[in-house]
């Protein structure tokens, strides 16, 4: 079972120091590691204009906005080429929109098929690009890791500009500039910026560039529309894209990130996207009140499902439409992929199941099982519900293509508080690559490996466990039934938009007696229960889930203890207030 412990008290200075905000106030800001008036003003008032850096403080930033300033003036044919998931996409959305805006069309987006081609550059659509003209190329959350490619993209005298956020490697591709604020000798003071992120600094840097340079630049004879991105600031509307990406991507919500998120979902409540709004509407999600846990829960699937059913120009297509008609189908299309998708999955799971059945052991304490037939981006999907179902580390693993290759791929997923990161760290003798955080990550293993992967994982798994690697929760406060209130709620509020190193706050209740049970959902695989304490009822759910997932009984009449956080629901237009069940015990 999960250990949970309540945080520790507020020492009396600091409670001194926030002696203007309300107890659970000071209680979540200092749980944040946020000790100072003027630390607490930031993260709680985020501001755009002081909240974010410079982009000229990246490194090769001056260089980059020369050489795609003088491709525009040369009306050079340009390449975006963005990664396939929920960070890349958005971000090149975002510079498709900007070039669109300055009146710039002698471009094109390109993004690889994930199962196809695979993460990163790859030399097929380099040599299709270099076929169709361009000359240059520029690359969002992707490319640092690529320098063959990149060797190859300059015999074709391709200049390519990397714009990244993942670890670089030891040598760095010969690139013509590279942007990633995670390079050893960049000063960029934000580091943990998604891939959308890092182009938005480029597409804020452009606009003030252009911005002082004013009417002087032509494409041909057209001159840039340069009172429309002037005075600098309208790039501002960019932050639905950025917002939805930095969300999506699992990046810190601290920083220069809560500031992306947060006025990037006020951006979404008004954005103008036809496709969005028709996606909003299918879902059943009002615009005006979008939420993170919408976005990362509803429209992130959908996203990252047209890469993992084969088709991810379509998701770009549906953020960067103008066209209602082209929207309305496009958002019906990619709800239809990711209706397949869960279908996919759901045989995938079958499939898993008997397979766990017919092993007629005992389950070790590391799951591992594959097909070479499994498609590996759907992996971790499948993994994650075997995990919260089993409460055990799940490695998954299949193989892409059809072309016999001997390198096995796979997701894990975290169970039982352990890392997979550290997992694989301990057995990393038997992965070829390896990477990820605590709770989700991804590798590849060897042809010749695979038959000892399930013996060295749970091998690791004892020595941790003989290290007294333990993971605590920690619980934010012990509350009753009766502090379920709005008052409550608008002190919880102030915290959003949750994500990442700023997870909602977790609030513990004793002794709640179970006044009514029940199922919903079209399949019933929802949990609802009344607690009453007292005079005070309050709503707690959880979604996929059952009674009998939890070490104790859920019975009618039955008092229990839970750790739940506190959401609004706006289901049917109707605010209400209730828990959202972390556990029960």
């Amino acid at each position: 079972m999960k250990k949970y412990s309540l945080r520790g008290g507020i020492p009396d200075e600091i409670n001194k120091i926030f002696e203007s905000y309300s107890p659970l106030t000071r209680t979540l800001l200092h749980s944040r590691g946020i000790i100072t008036e003027e630390c607490a003003e930031k993260f709680l008032n985020p501001d755009y204009e002081n909240g974010v850096h410079d982009p000229f403080l990246l490194k090769d930033m001056k260089k980059v906005v020369d050489r795609i300033i003088s491709a525009i003036e040369k009306n050079e044919r340009v390449a975006i080429y963005s990664d396939y998931d929920a960070d890349g996409i958005p971000g090149a959305v975002a510079l498709h929109d900007f070039f669109k805006k300055i009146n710039f069309q002698n471009f094109v987006n390109y993004i690889p098929m994930r199962n196809e081609e695979g993460f990163g550059l790859n030399h097929e659509a380099i040599d299709s690009l270099v076929a169709d003209g361009v000359t240059l190329l520029i690359t969002i959350d992707c490319g640092v890791s690529d320098g063959a490619q990149v060797e190859e993209a300059k015999k074709h005298n391709l200049d390519i500009i990397i714009t990244d956020h993942h670890i670089p490697k030891t040598n760095l591709p010969d690139a013509f500039a590279i942007i990633n604020p995670k390079q050893n000798d960049c000063e960029y003071p934000e580091k943990m910026l998604c891939g959308a992120g890092v182009i938005f600094k480029v597409i804020q840097a452009l606009c003030l560039e252009i911005d002082s340079l004013k009417n002087s630049l032509e494409i041909g004879n057209c001159k840039l529309k340069i009172a429309t991105i002037s005075p600098v600031g309208w790039e501002k509307w960019l932050l639905d894209m950025i917002g939805l990406a930095t969300l999506s991507d699992m990046v810190p919500l601290l920083g220069e990130n809560r500031v992306f998120a947060y006025f990037g979902l006020k951006v979404l409540h008004k954005s103008p996207r036809a496709g969005l709004s028709k996606l909003f509407n299918l879902l059943k999600i009002d615009q005006r009140y979008v939420t993170e846990d919408d976005l990362t829960f509803m429209i992130t699937p959908r996203i990252n499902a047209a890469s993992r059913m084969g088709i991810p120009l379509d998701a770009f297509k549906l953020l960067s439409t103008t066209d209602e008609v082209e929207a309305g189908t496009l958002a019906e299309h990619l709800n239809n992929k990711n209706d397949e998708r869960k279908g996919v999955v759901a045989g995938m799971v079958k499939e898993i199941k008997k397979k766990i059945k017919d092993r007629d052991q005992v389950m070790k304490n590391v799951l591992v099982l594959g097909n070479p037939d499994w498609k590996p981006s759907l992996l971790g999907l499948v993994a994650n519900s075997f995990s919260d179902e089993h409460n055990r580390p799940v490695f998954l693993w299949g193989r892409e293509g059809c072309n016999g290759s001997a390198i096995i791929k796979g997701s894990c997923r975290s169970g039982n508080g352990i890392s997979v990161v550290a997992l694989m760290e301990k057995a990393k003798d038997v992965f070829v690559e390896y990477g990820g955080h605590h709770g989700a990550g991804g590798f590849s293993v060897s042809q010749e490996n695979i038959h000892t992967l399930e013996e060295k994982l749970n091998e690791a798994f004892l020595e941790m466990k003989s290290e007294n690697i333990e993971s605590e929760i920690l619980v934010d406060k012990k509350l009753s039934l009766g502090d379920v209130n709005w008052n409550t709620y608008g002190d919880v509020e102030k915290f959003a938009p949750f994500g990442f190193e700023n997870p909602k706050p977790m609030f513990l209740f004793e002794n709640a007696l179970v006044s009514a049970v029940k199922q919903f959902g079209k399949e019933k695989n929802h949990l609802e229960l009344k607690l009453r304490e007292n005079n005070n009822e309050v709503t707690a759910i959880s979604f996929f889930s059952a009674p009998e997932k939890f070490p104790v009984p859920v019975e009618i009449g039955k008092k229990i203890n839970l750790v739940a956080t506190l959401e609004k629901s706006n289901f049917r237009n109707f605010p209400e207030l209730r828990l959202r069940i972390v556990d029960i015990f």
